[in-house]
Order: structure tokens, then C-alpha cells, then sequence
């Protein structure tokens, strides 16, 4: 049974409250920029194009699905932040909850989620800064603007913006946190603007005849939309991760998450509804840029050019807390012994995970430096959905097994509302690509492996059986 060895929840709570080191500097305001900062960037920017092209005007009704999905998923996370506001996100809950191994294939899960999330957005802020210097007369050798083989007739060997704003983050977020939440906050104010923008100059553009007929490929092209679109959501999860380093967790955290949730949901639909009014759905196939697009089709090229500009942003604050949410994560499993512990050594001066922090950086900048991240959307998706599928069943268990413990955010709707969440999360699963399914089966095995060979041995639980 030492597989399924759970963390004692009042231990984890003492261990929090004494601080392990990491300094509480974060408010609900920052959770919340936080939030909308990892959430608003590649989703908005790049996928809406594609989203346009599978389900027409009613990529509209895809974005509520995936935000319906997502909200079922975040009033679990809210409960168990609030309850359990320990580093490490999902995969801490499901250490307490679930036991060490299914709390292993969580956090093994979420490194390939943060991590190819990160290598994506590198490669789709590298594009939108390429164009943006273009339109300045600015263009880099080809051999450096992408991976190889990226550019069908074009010799390309490695994506230099991808790979030289990855080391930017990774600097940034080795020196200190409350410094990257104040650059962070800057940023998500820029492109939030962007966004309004958007939806303010687009609205008197719109021609409602584009938006016949509403459903052009049915519900399939909806459902297979609002799987894909599921992308554009991750980010709330992020928030999580920050718990140990919250000024008062247990009102704050489950404010951060659901806020930047509702803030994002309203602004993708209203963008959605604007872009697929200006533009015929079937114009976007190919389009890497579907929203500056829009307006440049509008006739409003000096808008095109600030939406430019917001992506370059927005992506970097994308980049920025799902680097964050990386360490964090783990940081937590290397002070369980699941990985060594060099990896949760804390900077004296800084006071962060120094080492894995630049580690992380350095591995998953050259990933979206030498890799055609194509795919990357729906892997980075079926790794995520499995692990909100988890932590709903989490709270389940958790309700069951410790009934008093206090809670300061309590999931409305138990257990009908974590149900809604495993389902609707299952179902968008059973949407997404069998290439996907094959290559999260592959990270999953290699995972199980390392596991086997190295964590069981070394975890802290079977060294410290008091800790059960």
C-alpha cells in the first residue's frame, strides 16, 4: 500500500504556517492580474483563427463550453487552495487526498503541461515580434527565426526570439517574485487594454450576415472548437501554485482564481463575436494572427499594429507565470524527495528556487527553439484536463476524509459540481486528436519509470512514516 502513502493535511498546515523559506508578498489583486496575465495570450492571439475555422460564428458557444468546463474544475481548486494553501498546486491536494502516486503522475503531468506551455507561447511571441519588426523594416537572418523544418521551403535551424525571451523570464523570476508580479501587473493593465480595444473599434465593423449560418459544421465543429479553445483558459490553475507565497490564502486564493476565470470568459466571447462578424469564418484557415487580421480587413491598420504590440505583451506574461508555476510544482516534489533535492534549494538572496528555476528555463527554451511546436495545443490540453479531473475527484475524497477540516471557500453543489467537472472534462478529452492520446500515454510510462526506479526509494514519507 505504500503507493498510495498520504500526506498528513495537519502537518502540511504547520509546515506552511512556520514558511519554508519562500516570502508572502501576493494579495487577491495579484492573484488576479496573475491569473488573467497566464491566461489572455496564445488562446486570443493565435488560436481564434483556428477555433473560427472548426466551429464558424459559433466559436462563440466553443469559448462559454471550455469556460463551463473550466469554472466546474476551478470551484474545486478553490476549495482545496483555500484549505490546503501549500506550494505545489493540484499535485500537493492530490498528495493529501489521493496518495503518492497518483499525486506523482499529477505533478509529472503538470511539468509536461507548464513546461510545453511555456515552448509554445515562445514560439507564438517570436512570430508576432517578427511582425511587429517588420513593420518597422526590421527582419533577422532566416536560419534564426524558427526550428528546423518549421518553415515548409525555408532552411531554418533555431528560433533565436523564442529561445532569447525564455532566458528574459528565467532571469526575471530567479531574482524574486514580488519583483516579477510588479512587471507582471504592468503588462496584463497593457494588454487588457489591447483587448477592449479590440472589441471597441471592431463593434462598428461587424456585419451580422457573417455570422450565418451560426453553426456551419454542427455541434461536432463546436465541441472539437471548445477542446482546442480549452487552451486559451489554462492559466487559472497557475494561481494555485503561488498559495505559500499569499498574504491571506484562504480569501485571497479562491478570489484570484474564479475572478480572472469570469474577467477572461467575457472578453473571449466579445472577441469572438467581433472578429467572426468583421471577417467570414472561412477566411481565417491559415491565418497565424486572426484578431490584429480582423482589424486590418476593417480598414483600421493603426489598431493592427497596437494589437501587435498587446500579443508581444500578453504572451510574455503568459511565458511568465506558467514558468512560475513550473518551479513551483517542482519545488513541492523535490521537498517530498519524489526528485532530488537540489531542485528545492531556496537562494539565500533571493529567496527562490534559483537553480530549478534557470534549469527549467534553460530545457524548455531550447525545446521552443529547435522544436515546430504545431501540436503543441492539444498535448499541452490533454495533460491539463486529466489533472482538473483529478483534483475534482480530490475534493470528493477530501470531504469524506477529513469532514472538519476548516474551510474557508467550500465548493458549491457537492459532489454534483466535481461530477460536472470530471465529465465535462472527459468529454473534451474524448474530442482531442488519438496522436494526442498516444504521446500522453508515452509521457505517462517514462513518468511511471522514473517513479519505480528513483521516487518510491527516496520519497520523505518513507523515511518519515510520522508524516503519514
Amino acid at each position: 500500500m505504500s503507493l498510495f502513502r498520504k500526506k498528513n493535511v495537519e502537518h502540511m498546515l504547520q509546515a506552511s504556517a512556520k514558511g519554508a523559506g519562500l516570502k508572502k508578498t501576493l494579495g487577491a489583486l495579484d492573484l488576479t492580474f496573475l491569473g488573467v496575465g497566464a491566461i489572455i495570450g496564445t488562446g486570443i492571439f493565435v488560436l481564434t483563427g483556428t477555433g473560427a475555422v472548426q466551429a464558424g460564428p459559433a466559436l462563440m458557444l466553443a469559448f462559454i463550453i471550455a469556460a463551463v468546463a473550466c469554472c466546474f474544475a476551478a470551484l474545486a481548486y478553490a476549495e482545496f487552495a483555500s484549505t490546503i494553501p501549500v506550494a505545489g498546486s493540484i499535485y500537493t491536494y492530490s498528495y493529501a487526498t489521493l496518495g503518492e502516486l497518483v499525486a506523482w503522475i499529477i505533478g509529472w503531468d503538470l511539468m509536461l503541461e507548464y513546461g510545453l506551455a511555456t515552448s509554445a507561447v515562445s514560439v507564438g511571441w517570436s512570430g508576432y515580434l517578427q511582425s511587429l519588426l517588420s513593420g518597422f523594416g526590421v527582419s533577422l537572418p532566416a536560419v534564426l527565426t524558427a526550428a528546423p523544418g518549421a518553415v515548409p521551403g525555408t532552411f531554418t535551424l533555431f528560433n533565436l526570439p523564442a529561445f532569447l525571451v525564455m532566458m528574459v523570464i528565467t532571469a526575471l523570476l530567479s531574482i524574486g517574485v514580488r519583483e516579477s508580479t510588479r512587471i507582471n501587473n504592468i503588462m496584463v493593465a497593457i494588454k487588457v487594454t489591447v483587448v477592449l480595444l479590440v472589441i471597441a473599434v471592431g463593434v462598428f465593423h461587424v456585419t451580422p450576415a457573417n455570422w450565418h449560418p451560426f453553426m456551419p459544421h454542427g455541434w461536432d465543429g463546436v465541441f472539437g472548437a471548445a477542446a482546442v479553445m480549452f487552451f486559451a483558459f489554462i492559466g487559472f490553475d497557475s494561481v494555485s501554485s503561488a498559495a505559500e507565497e499569499v498574504k491571506n490564502p484562504k480569501r485571497d486564493l479562491p478570489v484570484g482564481i474564479i475572478a480572472s476565470l469570469i474577467v477572461c470568459a467575457v472578453l473571449y466571447v466579445a472577441v469572438a463575436a467581433v472578429v467572426t462578424g468583421i471577417v467570414p469564418w472561412q477566411q481565417f484557415a491559415g491565418i497565424a494572427h486572426p484578431v490584429s487580421y480582423a482589424l486590418q480587413v476593417a480598414g483600421q491598420k493603426w489598431v493592427a499594429g497596437f494589437i501587435d504590440l498587446g500579443a508581444v505583451l500578453g504572451m510574455l506574461t503568459v511565458i511568465l507565470v506558467m514558468s512560475y508555476g513550473q518551479t513551483r510544482i517542482i519545488f513541492a516534489m523535490s521537498r517530498d524527495g519524489l526528485l532530488p533535492a537540489k531542485l528545492s534549494k531556496v537562494h539565500p538572496r533571493f529567496a527562490t528556487p534559483f537553480f530549478t528555476t534557470w534549469l527549467v528555463g534553460i530545457f524548455f527554451g531550447l525545446i521552443g527553439a529547435l522544436v515546430p511546436l504545431n501540436v503543441l495545443a492539444e498535448l499541452i490540453n490533454i495533460g491539463t484536463l486529466a489533472a482538473f479531473s483529478m483534483v475534482s475527484i480530490a475534493v470528493l475524497v477530501l470531504r469524506r476524509t477529513h469532514p472538519d477540516l476548516p474551510r474557508a471557500f467550500r465548493c458549491p453543489g457537492v459532489p454534483v459540481v466535481p461530477i460536472l467537472a470530471v465529465a465535462s472534462c472527459l468529454f473534451l478529452m474524448l474530442n482531442l486528436a488519438w496522436i494526442t492520446w498516444v504521446a500522453f500515454v508515452v509521457w505517462l510510462v517514462i513518468g511511471l519509470a522514473i517513479y519505480f526506479l528513483y521516487s518510491r526509494r527516496h520519497s520523505r514519507l518513507a523515511h518519515h512514516p510520522h508524516e503519514h
